[in-house]
């Protein structure tokens, strides 16, 4: 394989491709979250209980606001970039949070309780949901290393963390618990925002250690919550397993995360949960593009597992360089679906 065979071998794969036939900037309130403003945006404007600040991480607001408030306290870090914080790398996280919110992926699938519902507890996020689940080593643990690395500085409270009402050890919930249960992915998230204090800042860099704190994450959880896809019917379970899989391609590009970028690729993503019966690329509400990745995911899982992960391998090696990322990240960008 030469790196341009490889490139456009797997990128033709790649759910990014389709990303770049987006041609609608997104604009107005749509690029932020859901309930966005609502959330709050400093530690301190959340609960504060017995010298503690008290974070509910089983409700959508709390969590979100758990990303605002490394938005805002990482911000200074991120001027250069974008104004208005919008080319902070961090956007991708809340952004792909609010996707799950406004989907309905964070609600309780078992069909056992209202959480999650509009005609119940619309703000409560399950411990039953696959993705609920996975998102809190996406949010919480990331949030845990800022606090360690000391991006909020020095806090007047120490942090709680509430747990969820049921399957309570398959989380931790401070830094002393989560270090103590999973040293490396803390390590790696610290790094992360350890390296915005350098005086030595550069983007490639804080890309190169954000993803592989993501990606990091992803494989600590993948397997602790193989369990919560029972409770996804079998197209939404073979999603959620192809979408983990295939953000170990694009992290290897150092794929920007920021305001824009973000919105532009997520509009690809299917908006709604899929159900018994959708069949790839034959979903009739769903666009052609949209379509197209569910496709591209399930032929790149694929081609990855058949290959007993060497497409990866391969494909982390023709990243290994600058210039080897730059031209992955244009081809993510500037591919175009036949």
């Amino acid at each position: 394989f030469g790196i341009h065979t490889l490139l456009v071998v797997t990128v033709t794969l790649s759910p990014a491709a389709a990303a770049a036939q987006s041609e609608n900037d997104v604009t107005g309130e749509d690029v932020y979250p859901p309930l966005w403003d609502l959330a709050p945006g400093n530690l301190l404007d959340f609960p504060v209980k017995d010298n503690r600040i008290v974070i509910s991480a089983w409700n959508y607001r709390d969590r979100l606001g758990v990303y605002k408030s490394l938005l805002n306290a990482s911000a200074k870090y991120f001027g250069a970039f974008g104004p208005q914080n919008s080319g902070n790398i961090l956007w991708g996280l809340p952004l792909q949070h609010g996707w799950q919110f406004h989907t309905g992926r964070l609600a309780d699938h078992s069909g056992g309780t209202s959480c999650g519902y509009e005609n119940g507890e619309l703000l409560c996020q399950s411990v039953r949901s696959w993705w609920s689940c996975m998102n809190y080593y996406l949010a919480i643990i990331p949030f845990l290393g800022a606090v360690e690395a000391g991006l909020f500085g020095q806090l007047p409270y120490e942090i709680e963390i509430l747990p969820p009402e049921e399957q309570k050890d398959d989380f931790c919930y401070s830094v002393k618990d989560c270090w103590s249960r999973m040293p490396e992915l803390m390590d790696d998230w610290k790094a992360f925002f350890e390296v915005n204090n350098s005086s030595s800042f550069k983007l490639d860099d804080a890309l190169g250690l954000m993803w592989k704190a993501h990606v990091t994450s992803i494989a600590y959880a993948l397997p602790k919550f193989q369990d919560r896809l029972k409770y996804l019917s079998h197209p939404e379970a073979t999603f959620g397993e192809d979408w983990a899989n295939g953000v170990d391609f694009i992290a290897a590009t150092h794929f920007s995360t920021d305001l824009q970028t973000t919105n532009t690729f997520q509009a690809f993503l299917p908006q709604r949960m899929l159900v018994e019966g959708d069949v790839p690329p034959f979903i009739s509400d769903f666009s052609p593009e949209q379509n197209r990745v569910l496709v591209s995911l399930r032929a790149l899982h694929k081609a990855n597992e058949l290959t007993g992960g060497l497409l990866l391998k391969l494909w982390k090696k023709a990243m290994s360089t600058e210039a080897g990322r730059k031209l992955g990240r244009k081809l993510l960008e500037n591919l175009t679906s036949s």
